[in-house]
């Protein structure tokens, strides 16, 4: 059995591919878990238990690498009647800024 050089390339590129989507459901779980204990530590309700994705750059790491810049979104709430946004934004694997907009606070 002979491959020639297009098998070769494509196989390279579903490797890619799956390793891409494998590595950036890790990286998700990870947002996931900060929006969690952020909530957990404001004593906020994370609503619908997930994060998303909401933008993907390419970014310069402080170390001088290249790394995927990633900002997750995700809603909480201080009462459970109305919605605020957060925002995680990593670079690689590293944590750099979790945002939550104003909300009411409930003694």
């Amino acid at each position: 059995m002979y491959f020639e050089m297009f098998d070769l390339f494509l196989l390279t590129l579903v490797c890619v591919a799956i390793y891409y989507w494998i590595s950036a459901q890790k990286i998700r779980e990870v947002a996931l878990g900060v929006a969690r204990e952020e909530c957990k530590k404001l004593d906020l309700q994370l609503l619908d238990g997930s994060v998303s994705l909401k933008k993907l750059n390419i970014k310069r790491a402080a170390s001088g690498h290249l790394a995927l810049w990633r900002t997750y979104s995700f809603e909480f709430s201080a009462t459970g009647a109305e919605r605020y946004q957060g925002q995680i934004q990593m670079l690689g694997l590293k944590i750099v800024n979790v945002h939550l907009e104003p909300h009411r606070i409930v003694n």
